[in-house]
């Protein structure tokens, strides 16, 4: 395979901005499939599970392989829902290039900021397609204007829509100055017109703002400019080709997927301007045994390294889905995998089309393939050349902010119940799942109600386990406000033996740990060397509880110093116990603070009942950060806790009489003020 002519694609967007729509009709004009799959009708490629199919929304990232002038393309179609931005997260962790879709009646939206955000953390370039230019209220220079004001890109329009009598046919070619007019019928070709003269004007201002934009980075264009001398369309084709890669700018073209306009060109503007594995530096990681920072070139002679971005959890063993960055894969062959220091054995090779798969010899750079056969792998992890270490950079998962009690049906069933978890959280990071031995009952979290529901639906489809389950809750943290400490001494005899053990612990708040606890052992502690892996084994797991509620302690360093050692009786048991015993001595004197999940919210409503939904939110102890005007609606932001916020959807579909809608997205944690506790039920454990 070319690398050159390679494109590893991700189809990005706020839910129901058309994005699978999209996605379908570039399989049906690429040849791929034979007709056009709809998601209203359930019949859509992508989405697969019988989940999508039924609720009409994408749950899982969906991949496949098309074809388009002399080029392959790895698409890989996302969620939009927040509940499954893990999905996006992921995806884009190994992708090369985007297409960003936007509505062109709502403009950029909330879902729309965040992935933006993630393209731009992992540094993918991106186009943008306004999509559904065909409806009543489609604005697509407010749609490009969004992208300015709310993503802080800078978006270059190289499409303008086409209007005949008011019926939106086709899209103004800005580069070429061509109108390209679709039919009806989506078996007849797209045919170039002459750009209509009432449209003269527009497309010449849009040029122009084009080429000051190219101008910009290019002494080439500026020169041609200052000197009004025409640049040609070679030439303007590869500067832009260069600006999006450098991220500098965002085309942006126009179309409505639905009617089967505007797929050929976006198309033809993934090949043109995103980036081949080629054009982006070479993938670079470090050495996990001296942590040498390591780069590895898109060439097959190059040491292999790939990612596992995503597993898909199966009867008969996991299915992987694997980025290769360098070398080449082949069923037979062992590759190490650096973070279990295993090696895993390639059963199988297999060319990926949502729910289908074909058996292949072998894949190279660049590729985006499916492995079965690895017993070891998680998501995130790298597998290399035995000779050749590599630890790529893992991904980071986002924090549960809902959780919810289960318990198996019967007794016949526990066993059962608990390796359908296991397996959901293996395939999902953001699911977790913890049993509790002394109540029999499962603690599950995750990133929302729907995530959860999903969740709960697919232990029944396809696991075929029944559960009872609690009503969601919100999924609390507690956070160490200030420092304890304490002394703790162990001097006994045990299985006629005498065990000693004495340390002091202290526990304080540590802000910049992303999740969870660290322990760390001061230059003065007297545990000896020898017994200070199992005494921070033992305090990591014990300070997984919180003192308060119970609930995880996040955000917290144990700091272990001073002490007593005797080399004749000093043991494990002993410092274990003593280490124990201080922490949780530690703990009482320490004050904790109760978090809990805060989201950030926008909702549009029609402006007569904007006044309704705005007390509504001050009765939730929202933070309404801005209000204003599009159109005839009312867009609202802001911030609000979860726990005033389970079952808004229909709260908010009342106030409005259905016509409004909301999205929630996960803004971090905050203290729960001491006098909400006991309104919400909260008692001292």
């Amino acid at each position: 395979m070319d690398i050159a002519r390679l494109r590893n694609l991700g189809v990005v967007a706020h839910i129901d901005a058309g994005k699978t729509t999209v996605s379908e009709r570039i399989l049906y004009f690429s040849g791929v499939e034979h007709r056009i799959g709809e998601v209203d009708d359930g019949t859509a490629v992508m989405d697969w599970m019988p989940e999508e199919r039924e609720r009409g929304i994408s749950i899982t990232a969906a991949a496949t392989t098309l074809h388009w002038r002399e080029h392959t393309i790895n698409l890989i179609d996302t969620p939009g829902h927040v509940d499954f931005t893990i999905e996006v997260e992921r995806s884009l962790r190994v992708l090369d290039g985007a297409v960003l879709v936007i509505d062109a009646v709502a403009g950029v939206q909330a879902q729309s900021e965040t992935v933006w955000r993630q393209m731009r953390r992992h540094h993918v370039p991106a186009i943008a397609f306004v999509n559904k230019c065909d409806r009543a209220g489609a604005d697509f220079m407010a749609a490009l204007a969004s992208l300015q004001r709310r993503l802080g890109a800078h978006p270059v329009a190289i499409q303008y829509p086409l209007f005949r009598e008011h019926r939106f046919v086709g899209v103004v070619d800005v580069l070429r100055g061509r109108a390209i007019e679709f039919d009806e019928d989506p078996s007849v070709p797209p045919r170039e017109l002459d750009v209509p003269a009432e449209l003269a004007n527009e497309i010449g201002v849009l040029r122009s703002d084009l080429l000051d934009a190219l101008a910009d980075g290019d002494e080439g264009i500026l020169g041609a400019v200052l000197e009004e001398r025409p640049v040609p369309f070679e030439v303007l084709q590869a500067a832009l080709r260069r600006a999006t890669i450098e991220a500098r700018l965002l085309p942006v073209l126009a179309g409505a997927a639905f009617k089967n306009i505007g797929v050929q060109p976006l198309l033809d503007a993934v090949v043109d301007y995103l980036p081949s594995p080629l054009d982006v530096p070479p993938i670079s990681g470090v050495h996990p045994e001296n942590g040498a920072r390591e780069s590895r070139r898109p060439e097959t002679k190059e040491r292999t390294a790939a990612l596992a971005f995503k597993l898909h959890a199966e009867a008969h063993g996991d299915l992987t889905f694997v980025r290769i960055y360098s070398g080449v894969l082949m069923p037979g062959e062992q590759l190490l995998n650096p973070r279990t220091r295993k090696l895993e054995r390639i059963a199988r090779l297999l060319r990926l089309h949502a729910d289908h798969r074909t058996q292949i010899e072998t894949a190279g750079p660049g590729e985006i393939v499916g492995v079965q056969g690895l017993k070891f792998t998680t998501t995130g992890d790298t597998l290399c050349d035995p000779g050749a270490p590599l630890v790529l950079e893992r991904l980071t998962f986002p924090e549960p902010v809902i959780a919810m009690v289960l318990e198996p049906a019967s007794t016949s069933e526990r066993a059962r119940l608990g390796a359908a978890l296991k397996h959901l959280a293996h395939e999902d990071p953001s699911f977790h799942e913890r049993e509790d031995e002394a109540t029999g009952q499962w603690h599950v979290s995750g990133m929302g109600e729907l995530h959860l529901e999903v969740m709960l639906h697919r232990l029944a489809s396809e696991f075929h386990v029944a559960a009872r389950m609690g009503k969601p809750r919100v999924a609390y943290r507690e956070a160490v406000r200030r420092a304890g400490a304490a002394f703790g001494r162990v001097e006994r005899i045990l299985g006629g033996r005498e065990v000693f053990g004495a340390v002091d612990v202290a526990i304080e708040p540590c802000p910049e740990l992303e999740s969870g606890v660290e322990v760390v052992f001061e230059p003065d502690c007297k545990v000896p060397p020898a017994l200070r892996p199992a005494v921070r084994d033992s305090l990591a797991l014990a300070a997984q509880v919180g003192p308060r509620f119970g609930f995880q302690l996040v955000h917290a360093r144990v700091r272990l110093s001073g002490g007593e050692s005797r080399p004749k009786v000093d043991s494990e048991v002993g410092f274990v116990q003593a280490a124990n015993q201080a922490l949780r001595e530690a703990l009482e004197r320490a004050e904790v603070d109760l978090l809990e999940p805060v989201m950030s919210f926008e909702i549009h409503v029609p402006s007569e009942f904007s006044s309704g939904v705005l007390a509504d939110l001050n009765s939730r102890h929202a933070e309404v950060s801005s209000v204003h005007a599009v159109g005839n609606d009312r867009v609202l932001s802001g911030k609000v806790p979860l726990f005033g916020m389970f079952g808004y959807s229909t709260v908010v579909r009342s106030l409005s009489q259905g016509r409004a809608g909301h999205s929630l997205q996960p803004a971090g944690f905050a203290a729960v003020p001491e006098a909400e506790l006991a309104v919400r039920g909260l008692v001292w454990t």
